[in-house]
């Protein structure tokens, strides 16, 4: 890739980030990634695992599985060496963090665990003939 195409893609990807939206790769329980843009300004937990709900449903009509865990790859830099961790979203302070910390990145990986709600299983073990 020439010097010239590396930093017009840079300066794409903070343009991006500068008006809000950034790229995500999105593995759904192990599945194949998925791309979207998710805004990244003003984000909570619960606003991010609500617009993963929405594109998992809309990527795959009729699962009514919600969003459990978000994890991404944590960027660290030591010694002049970039490496990635793992890290949990559990709170808002989180999310901001992953926005902050992907600002010279062109997109954040996220691994994303779904879940039946409770209602679901427990109807799932009824007999169809006996639900109703």
């Amino acid at each position: 890739m020439s010097f010239s195409l590396i930093v017009f893609n840079f300066l794409l990807c903070r343009f991006d980030t500068m008006v809000g939206w950034i790229d995500f790769h999105a593995q759904f329980n192990g599945g194949e990634p998925q791309r979207l843009k998710v805004r990244c300004l003003g984000v909570t937990l619960r606003g991010l695992e609500d617009e993963l709900n929405e594109f998992n449903q809309g990527v795959n009509p009729g699962d009514t599985r919600r969003v459990e865990y978000v994890r991404y790859k944590r960027p660290t830099l030591d010694e002049g060496r970039v490496s990635f961790s793992w890290l949990e979203l559990t709170n808002n302070e989180n999310v901001a963090n992953m926005f902050w910390e992907h600002n010279m990145f062109q997109w954040i990986d996220m691994r994303v665990t779904l879940l039946r709600s409770t209602k679901d299983i427990v109807k799932s073990l009824i007999p169809p003939k006996d639900r109703d």
